[in-house]
């Protein structure tokens, strides 16, 4: 009986499964040119290879000769992967991609909501993400944060009238230069500086809120990311060489505004720009599509989730890079390269991130890291500094790369955020307004020198204002709650500064001299030095002993911590390392290579009472 059965399948199923596909794949096309869809979008741009009939992304009625008609059941009016459609529109396709969005920050918001609540009332004990799904923590563990809506303080009203906004969840437009649509056509759908489409659809010609083409992009470019990141930290723009100056049309250079033109009507002049983009990489190109999409679980803070280092490819000072080999037909590295130039094939040695997962566009050959542009193609070669001499020096351990390696970084001291009650804001969670208006003023930015502190993995890292702000809340009859207020932090009234990678490297480190010398980096920002005295010279006028640009201060030798630094395990530099890093001034007019032989062992200031070093401090 088995026998017969099996030649049964092998003479009527093989066959039978062939005229299904068949009929499948010529079905797609012949719908997509029946469809009432394609007979009014004349013109209209093919999503992409992949992709068939409109229907099976947009839902509605592809037999309908009316538009009322044809547009019933649709999944979204423009947008079908629009948080609430994106089940109907993307999910059943790209259930992976999904289910790992879901839980991603960009769409999540969880850092940006615990961060601010932290720093504005504290936390109540419960988690908050956007719209409240439930989710999976790093160790597996299922847990049901609440929704944004219910966070009923100021940090929340923030995050609803201000964040959420411009956030992936949410379709933006009619924002110069910062429109984008929602969801996955947040990064995969080209949109220009109005949001409107500017495609060959007749019927679509200049409308606002949609791409400019409706033909889709697998491969993110920078400028889709820019779209986002150019507030805040304003990394896309340090990445790119350009910088905002210290106020939207207020002249930056010369007497004259800046030559480009962005978002919220501000004026970009030109710095240098980081050494990956002036080599023609792109943000994807670092950047893993975990640490863009997220990895399926949920993290509370960026750094978390992000699973790249510039170790990775460049290599520690004591560690080479490390790598895995392709050798299942199913390895992410093999799946993702697909719409490379150069795919990967089996055997290619792909270097790891610093999470242990392998790269899709860096791999291992001919003894030589390579990086692929994965839009490009082109071949970039990554040197490795393992065991150089300006690596190995004693006493760098703790720095992070990026903590030499920053051209600049953007700090913004002094914000000032008004919440008057008195006027409506739309809440962009609820879809409504309600009472309470937020805006907000700055005091002073600059891009250099830039304050280093110890982050959260316990090294020596570039820090930024974060969430340092003076609040001023104004009831509905004109009196004012809080004034110029600075809300407490871990127990204490203080401003905050946050760890910051600033996205604008240089091959050539900051020199010896000018971390060693130079306060500033040290966090006692502008300042004049009398003895063993510091102080400070931008003095915030709520307090007349706290500089406002730093977060020391130090008197008759002793260092005074004044401000905190707003991760776990963080924190400013003691006064002992602050004293170890500044005697360092006393060798470096002789000993100014890190090639010398001094800096492979600690150094020993009591080497400066030998008679050679007391006969050269002499003059003699």
């Amino acid at each position: 009986m088995q026998i017969v059965t099996i030649r049964h399948s092998k003479i009527n199923i093989v066959p039978l499964l062939l005229i299904c596909l068949l009929i499948c794949l010529s079905g797609c096309q012949t719908r997509s040119k029946q469809s009432s869809c394609v007979r009014c979008h004349k013109g209209i741009e093919h999503v992409s290879k992949t992709h068939g009939d409109c229907t099976i992304c947009h839902g509605g009625m592809p037999r309908e000769e009316l538009k009322e008609n044809a547009h019933k059941g649709l999944f979204g009016s423009a947008n079908p992967e629009y948080i609430g459609r994106w089940e109907n529109g993307c999910a059943p396709c790209h259930r992976y991609q999904f289910e790992r969005m879901k839980s991603n920050l960009m769409y999540t918001a969880a850092g940006m909501i615990r961060n601010t609540q932290l720093t504005w009332e504290g936390e109540d004990g419960n988690s908050y993400t956007t719209h409240g799904e439930k989710q999976f923590d790093a160790s597996g563990k299922h847990f049901s944060p609440k929704p944004v809506a219910e966070l009923d303080n100021l940090s929340g009203e923030l995050y609803r009238k201000f964040c959420a906004r411009c956030h992936v969840g949410a379709e933006t437009s009619g924002v110069y230069a910062a429109s984008h649509a929602s969801g996955c056509a947040a990064c995969h759908f080209p949109w220009n500086n109005e949001g409107t489409y500017e495609g060959n659809d007749k019927t679509m010609k200049g409308k606002a809120g949609h791409s400019a083409s409706h033909a889709m992009t697998p491969l993110p470019d920078t400028q889709v990311c820019s779209r986002c990141h150019n507030r805040s930290g304003r990394i896309a723009f340090s990445y790119q060489g350009l910088y905002d100056g210290n106020n939207g049309l207020v002249p930056t250079r010369n007497g004259e505004a800046g030559p480009v033109m962005t978002s919220g009507a501000r004026n970009l002049t030109h710095i240098t720009p980081d050494v990956h983009f002036a080599a023609g990489m792109t943000c994807i190109d670092c950047h893993t599509s975990r640490d863009v999409m997220g990895d399926g679980f949920a993290y509370r803070n960026m750094y978390l989730q992000t699973e790249i280092s510039c170790e990775d490819c460049h290599g520690g000072a004591a560690d080479v890079p490390r790598y895995r080999e392709i050798i299942r037909e199913n390895d992410e590295a093999l799946r993702e390269s697909r719409s490379y130039k150069q795919p990967n094939t089996y055997g290619m040695r792909m270097i790891q991130t610093a999470k242990g997962r392998p790269y899709s566009n860096v791999f291992f050959r001919d003894n030589i890291i390579w990086l692929q542009g994965k839009q490009s193609g082109k071949l970039h070669r990554s040197k490795v500094i393992t065991g150089t001499p300006e690596h190995t020096i004693v006493g760098h351990g703790r720095l992070e790369c990026y903590a030499c390696h920053s051209r600049t970084s953007v700090q913004c001291y002094g914000c000032h955020t008004r919440y008057d009650k008195s006027k409506t804001g739309m809440d962009f969670i609820k879809g409504v307004e309600t009472p309470g208006a937020f805006s907000e003023t700055e005091d002073y930015r600059m891009l250099y020198p830039f304050p280093l502190a110890l982050n959260q993995r316990g090294r020596i890292s570039p820090v930024t204002p974060g969430c340092q702000t003076f609040i001023t809340v104004a009831e509905a009859d004109g009196s004012q709650s809080k004034t110029e207020y600075v809300s407490k932090f871990k127990g204490a009234q203080q401003l905050r500064f946050a760890p910051f990678y600033s996205h604008n490297t240089g091959k050539k480190a900051i020199g010896c001299a000018e971390c060693h010398g130079n306060p500033d980096f040290l966090g006692f920002g502008q300042h004049i030095m009398e003895g063993n005295t510091i102080t400070g010279t931008l003095i915030c006028e709520r307090s007349d002993s706290k500089p406002l640009d730093g977060f020391l201060t130090m008197k008759n030798g002793r260092v005074n911590a004044y401000s905190a630094i707003t991760r776990e395990n963080s924190r400013p530099l003691n006064g002992i390392e602050v004293k170890r890093t500044l005697s360092v001034n006393l060798c470096l007019p002789c000993h100014d290579k890190a090639r010398d032989p001094i800096y492979r062992k600690g150094i020993n200031l009591r080497a400066l009472d030998d008679t050679l070093h007391r006969q050269l401090l002499s003059g003699q």
